[in-house]
């Protein structure tokens, strides 16, 4: 702002997701990337301390080693797999929980504050990933025919309704997860930091830039409901982690599973 005028404000876009290199001249060594792998290290590290000095009586790193490994495993892979095969998938389902809960959580890290898979390839890779894995057992389990019977013949549907049924379940069962899997992890990460963006960036601007004493005051306001919205932020964050193991461990209970 200068001699009184205030400046104008550029609201946030799909351009405040696109960070420049972090070392110059390695352009893929970007923010993203370093989240990814810090939260790698730290995962890492986790569960390594928690376990390399297990006692009857668990240290509080232990215990919450434990803790993390107990809920993955009861909770998610149990629940939607079965008692029968879950465990051989748990170490899967445990490492893909906790990579999107830290790369979700480093939106809300000061220093880092962006969130991983807000950029729509990771959420990909993600997705692509528990796509081939599901697809895998379930082929391993019932053959290539048989998985494709299994994934796209519902029992108990008349002869007749299968030539409409067959192309629905395929691309329901088939061609249409990953793809939901990827687009509603991106966009809550997406929309939900964008939207935090407008209210701070937004707060500043009416605080400091704006030019006007009773836009001082909203501004102030603005600043506040954005505290509120990275505290749905940081919610999100994790319920989406969680929603995408589950799913990812419901689609592997249903390859494997001997009823569709």
């Amino acid at each position: 702002m200068t001699a009184g005028v205030p400046t104008e404000f550029h609201p946030p876009g799909p351009e405040s997701f696109e960070l420049p290199p972090i070392i110059d001249g390695v352009d893929w060594f970007t923010k993203p990337v370093l989240v990814a792998a810090l939260t790698v290290v730290v995962i890492m590290w986790f569960f390594w301390g928690a376990s390399r000095k297990a006692e009857v009586v668990p240290s509080k790193l232990q215990f919450a080693g434990e803790l993390g490994y107990n809920f993955v495993r009861n909770s998610i892979a149990r629940d939607a797999i079965g008692s029968q095969e879950y465990m051989k998938y748990v170490p899967y389902l445990c490492g893909l929980f906790f990579f999107i809960l830290l790369n979700n959580v480093a939106a809300s890290v000061p220093l880092l504050q962006f969130p991983t898979f807000s950029h729509i390839g990771w959420a990909y890779v993600a997705a692509i990933m528990s796509w081939v894995i599901y697809n895998a057992v379930g082929i391993r389990k019932h053959g290539a025919w048989g998985y494709f019977k299994h994934q796209t013949m519902p029992a108990g549907v008349p002869a007749w309704l299968m030539p409409l049924m067959i192309p629905i379940e395929f691309i329901s069962n088939i061609l249409v997860r990953p793809i939901s899997l990827s687009l509603r992890l991106f966009a809550n990460m997406f929309a939900g930091h964008i939207l935090l963006l407008v209210f701070v960036l937004g707060g500043e601007y009416l605080v400091f830039e704006s030019g006007s004493i009773g836009l001082v005051g909203v501004g102030i306001l603005t600043f506040l409901m954005g505290f509120a919205i990275a505290g749905l932020e940081l919610f999100v964050q994790c319920i989406q982690a969680y929603i995408f193991v589950v799913l990812t461990a419901q689609y592997i209970g249903s390859a494997i599973a001997e009823d569709h």
